[in-house]
C-alpha cells in the first residue's frame, strides 16, 4: 500500500529523517509515536504533497484516494451538515454536473448521472453525515447550525467528521481524539477499527491506540522504528531495548517490594486486611508505570498543602445549570481527603457544569453554576482547577517563570528554575513569553501554576488535551503520588484507570455513584446507542452511601420520620468529625513506617557489604548493628500503634456505613 525508500528529510535546517524505509500493507491501522517535533505531523504532509523529501522516495498505489483530518476550519455560514457532506468530493462533483446537465436539459446526461448517483447511494449521504455527527457529539439540531456557531473544539470535530465522511483508500488522521470526550472516543474506535482502508494516525492516547492499531510505527533518533501490535505492545517491546537504561525504574520496583512486604505481612490477617487495601491499590497503580519511559522529560509533582479540611468540600440539595435552566438536581455529595474520582456521562450531560459547581463559579469565571443548594468549604480548602478555558486565562505576554514568581513573590529564583524543569521548561524558554507557545506548552505551564500553589482539592476537566504521550505519563505519575482529593473529566482511559478510586455517573439530571468500571461503562453507552428512544440502563449506577469518600446521600429509610433523619445526620456528622484525628495519626504512622523502612534498606545495604566485617571495621559494624537494632523496634512499635489506630478508623467506618 505505502513504501518510503531511502528517504530524508529536514524541515528548518532540522533533519528529521535520514535514510528511513517503511513499508505499510494494506488494511493495517499503523499509531505513529514520538517525541513532539520528531517529524510525525511533517510525515504526512509528505503523504499529501505538501513537502518534498531531500533524498529517497514515497510510492503510492495510482489512483489512491486519501482522506485526511484538517486541523483548521474556516467559520463559514454552511451548515454543519453540508460541510460534512462536503468531505464526499466525488458526491459534490456528481451533483454540480447534474445541475449542469439539467440547465442543458441534456436528458441523457441526466440519466447517467443519476446512476451514477445511485452507484454512490447518494439517498444515504444525507443520513451518514448525520450519524457520523452524532458519533462525534453533535445533537440532532446541531446538523442545521452554521459552522461559524460552533467553538474550535467543535470545529475540528465537524472536520474530523468531514474526513470519515470522505470514501478513501488510505486515512490520515492527526491526533483525532484530542478534543473528543470519552463517549466520542469509544464511538470513533469502533468506527475505524470497521474502516476497510488503510490508517495511519498520530495519537497520544494510549487505551484508544491499544484499541485501534494493528502496528505501531515510532520516530526515534531520525529513524522510523516498526513494531507489531497495538501501544501496550510496542512500549514492552521497546523497554526490552531499553533493558540498560532502567535505573529509575529499578528505583521504583525497589518501592513496589517495600509495599508487597508491608501488604504481604497482614494480608493474612483477616481483621488487618482491609488497612492493607490502599497499599494494594497503590501497588497496582505503580505496577501499570511501564519503564519505556524513563527517558521522559518530565518529572513533576502536586505537593500537598499544608493543611488539609476534613471534610474539604461538599454540596447537599444542590441544583445547578445556566441562567434559568436547571441540568442537574438533588446534589448531594462530599469530598473527603483522598477522594479519587471520575466523572462519567454523555456528552452534555452536565459534567462540565457539576465541576463549574464543585469549583463555586461558572465558566470563565462567572456566576456560579449551583443555582440552589448549601456548598460547604472546609476551613483549609484549596482547590486547583484546570479547564482548557483555563489557558485563555494566562497572561501571554508573561514566561513560566514569571507566573510562579508573581504568586510567590519571595520564592528563589533556583527552586522556580527547578520546579519549572519537571515540567521540561528550561533555560531561555523558562524566561521566554508564552505567546508563541503551543498549546501542549501552554497546559505544561497551566499545570505547574496550579501545582506550585499546594492544593488538595484536584478539579481537572480533560486535563491531557494537547498532552503528548510522555506528559500524560508524567501527570498520571503526578496523580498516583497526590495525596489530596481529585475530581476527573478525561477521555483518557489510562489516566481514569490509573489515578481514580470510583467513578460518579452524571446522567439525566442526576449524580449518582456508578457501581461499574470503564468496561461496563462502554457497554452501558453501546446500549444507549441501539435505541436513542430508550430509556437509559441503570443497572450499573446505584446512590452513593453517605459514609464512602463521597456521593449523594441515598433516600431516607422507609420509615424513618424526620426528626429521626436529623437525629442520625447530627450523629454522623460527630462520629465523622471524632473520626478524623484518628485517620491523620493514621497517615502519619504510615509515613513514619516509610521512613523506618526506607532506613533499615539503606542499613541492610551497608551491611550486606563484604567489607564491613573486616577487622578494621569493626566498630563501624557495631554501629550499623545497633542502629539496625533500634529501627527494627521502632518499625515494631509503630506498626503496633497503627495497627490499634487502624482499628479503630474502621470500627468507626463501618459504624458511619451501617
Amino acid at each position: 500500500m505505502l513504501t518510503i525508500t531511502d528517504l530524508s528529510l529536514q524541515r528548518g535546517g532540522v533533519w528529521l529523517l535520514d535514510s528511513v524505509a517503511l513499508t505499510v500493507q494494506s488494511g493495517q491501522r499503523v499509531a505513529i509515536v514520538g517525541a513532539n517535533g520528531a517529524g510525525k505531523s511533517s510525515l504526512f504532509q509528505l503523504l499529501l504533497g505538501q513537502l518534498s523529501p531531500e533524498q529517497g522516495s514515497v510510492s503510492l498505489p495510482g489512483g489512491t484516494r486519501i482522506a485526511h483530518m484538517a486541523q483548521e476550519v474556516e467559520a463559514t455560514g454552511r451548515s454543519a451538515r453540508d460541510f460534512v457532506l462536503d468531505g464526499d468530493i466525488d458526491l459534490r462533483r456528481l451533483e454540480r454536473e447534474l445541475e449542469q446537465a439539467e440547465a442543458r436539459g441534456d436528458d441523457n446526461a441526466v440519466a447517467h448521472i443519476h446512476g451514477e448517483l445511485d452507484i454512490h447511494e447518494a439517498w444515504s449521504a444525507a443520513r451518514r453525515a448525520e450519524a457520523l455527527l452524532r458519533g462525534l457529539g453533535f445533537q440532532n439540531e446541531d446538523a442545521d447550525r452554521p459552522v461559524s456557531a460552533f467553538s474550535g473544539g467543535w470545529r475540528i470535530r465537524l472536520n474530523l467528521a468531514q474526513a470519515l465522511m470522505r470514501p478513501s483508500d488510505l486515512l490520515l488522521l492527526d491526533e483525532p481524539t484530542n478534543h473528543l470526550d470519552l463517549d466520542a472516543c469509544l464511538w470513533l474506535e469502533n468506527w475505524l477499527r470497521r474502516y476497510d482502508g488503510t490508517l495511519l494516525f498520530i495519537s497520544h492516547d494510549r487505551d484508544f491506540m491499544d484499541r485501534v492499531a494493528t502496528h505501531v510505527v515510532h520516530f526515534d533518533q531520525r529513524k522510523l522504528e516498526v513494531y507489531t501490535g497495538n501501544y501496550s505492545g510496542f512500549e514492552l517491546q521497546r523497554s526490552e531495548r531499553l533493558a540498560q537504561q532502567q535505573a529509575g525504574f529499578e528505583k521504583q520496583q525497589a518501592r513496589i517490594a517495600e509495599i508487597q512486604r508491608f501488604i504481604d505481612r497482614f494480608k493474612a490477617k483477616a481483621t488487618k486486611a482491609r488497612q492493607a487495601q490502599s497499599r494494594v491499590k497503590s501497588l497496582e497503580r505503580m505496577e501499570k508505570i511501564a519503564p519505556a519511559h524513563i527517558d521522559s522529560p518530565f518529572s513533576f509533582e502536586f505537593p500537598m498543602a499544608d493543611k488539609v479540611s476534613n471534610p474539604l468540600l461538599s454540596i447537599r440539595h444542590g441544583q445547578a445549570g445556566h441562567g434559568d435552566t436547571t441540568i442537574l438536581s438533588n446534589i448531594n455529595l462530599t469530598l473527603l481527603p483522598g477522594s479519587r474520582i471520575g466523572l462519567l456521562g454523555p456528552n452534555g450531560a452536565g459534567k462540565s457544569t457539576l465541576m463549574d459547581a464543585l469549583l463555586g463559579q461558572g465558566e470563565q469565571g462567572g456566576s456560579s453554576t449551583l443555582l440552589s443548594g448549601e456548598r460547604t468549604c472546609g476551613e483549609h480548602l484549596a482547590i486547583g482547577y484546570f479547564a482548557q478555558h483555563q489557558l485563555e486565562s494566562l497572561d501571554l505576554d508573561a514566561s513560566p517563570f514569571l507566573h510562579l514568581q508573581r504568586l510567590s513573590p519571595k520564592a528563589s529564583e533556583q527552586s522556580i528554575r527547578n520546579f519549572l524543569g519537571g515540567f521540561d521548561f528550561h533555560g531561555d524558554e523558562a524566561l521566554s513569553p508564552i505567546r508563541s507557545f503551543s498549546g501542549g506548552e501552554k497546559a505544561r505551564v497551566a499545570l505547574a501554576v496550579i501545582a506550585w500553589q499546594k492544593p488538595n482539592l484536584l478539579l481537572l476537566d480533560e486535563p491531557t488535551n494537547h498532552l503528548d504521550l510522555e506528559m500524560r505519563q508524567a501527570l498520571t505519575m503526578a496523580l498516583q503520588n497526590f495525596e489530596g482529593a481529585i475530581v476527573v473529566v478525561s477521555h483518557d482511559r489510562h489516566l481514569l484507570r490509573n489515578t481514580v478510586d470510583e467513578f460518579w455517573l452524571v446522567n439525566d439530571g442526576r449524580v449518582v455513584e456508578y457501581q461499574g468500571d470503564l468496561e461496563d461503562y462502554e457497554g452501558w453507552l453501546a446500549d444507549r446507542r441501539k435505541d436513542d428512544t430508550e430509556a437509559p440502563k441503570r443497572q450499573s449506577a446505584g446512590t452513593m452511601n453517605p459514609g464512602g469518600i463521597a456521593g449523594a446521600e441515598p433516600d431516607a429509610a422507609v420509615g424513618e420520620s424526620a426528626d429521626d433523619r436529623k437525629a442520625r445526620k447530627r450523629a454522623e456528622a460527630a462520629l465523622r468529625q471524632k473520626l478524623s484525628p484518628y485517620r491523620k495519626r493514621q497517615t502519619a504512622l504510615e509515613k513514619q513506617m516509610d521512613s523506618l523502612n526506607e532506613v533499615l534498606s539503606n542499613l541492610e545495604a551497608e551491611l550486606a557489604d563484604p567489607a564491613v566485617y573486616s577487622d578494621a571495621s569493626k566498630a563501624r559494624l557495631k554501629e550499623l548493628l545497633a542502629k539496625q537494632s533500634d529501627a527494627k523496634g521502632k518499625l515494631e512499635d509503630t506498626e503496633a500503634e497503627w495497627l490499634e489506630v487502624s482499628e479503630t478508623v474502621e470500627a468507626m467506618e463501618e459504624e458511619l456505613g451501617g
